[in-house]
């Protein structure tokens, strides 16, 4: 897992990670901690093992990390958050040791890991998006008076 440590420890990606911190200390839900980083590589690696997709846990986890780190963008900015972590995935991958195909098919993953319908999609793709929505307990969620995911889209009982 040597190129997902650098991944972590790459300057950009931690400058990125410092600034969504920053910008979501007040949010009361759904934060994109690391907790939320790894709780969806984790069901990302469950699920390519119980499906027998056979993507490498580098390539899962370094889509795990990267997906949602553009939010900071988005906030302060506005750009859509998928397309500011493809761009900082384009500029982190290669430096992490990604060939320029892994740093593609992350990057593809990214931009299409909040569209639904992801069904024929690369199986990297399809693995992030349902793992980044099957990562929130809603359940259990103190906040969610507060949210806005319509009560369809809401996890309300224990998945894997």
């Amino acid at each position: 897992m040597e190129r997902v440590n650098r991944i972590w420890r790459h300057p950009l990606y931690q400058e990125a990670f410092t600034a969504l911190q920053e910008a979501e200390q007040d949010r009361r839900f759904c934060r994109h901690t690391l907790t939320h980083f790894l709780d969806v590589a984790r069901l990302m690696q469950i699920e390519s093992l119980e499906t027998g997709t056979e993507i490498p846990r580098e390539m899962i986890y370094g889509a795990a990390l990267l997906h949602d780190i553009g939010r900071a963008e988005e906030l302060t900015e506005g750009t859509p958050h998928h397309l500011a972590g493809a761009r900082l995935a384009e500029r982190i991958l290669p430096d992490c040791g990604y060939t320029a195909a892994e740093t593609v098919r992350i990057r593809e993953a990214i931009l299409c890991h909040r569209t639904e319908g992801t069904e024929n999609a690369d199986p990297l793709a399809v693995l992030l998006h349902k793992a980044d929505k099957a990562s929130r307990n809603c359940f259990a969620c103190l906040a969610a008076a507060d949210c806005y995911w319509p009560e369809e889209k809401r996890n309300l009982e224990i998945r894997r």
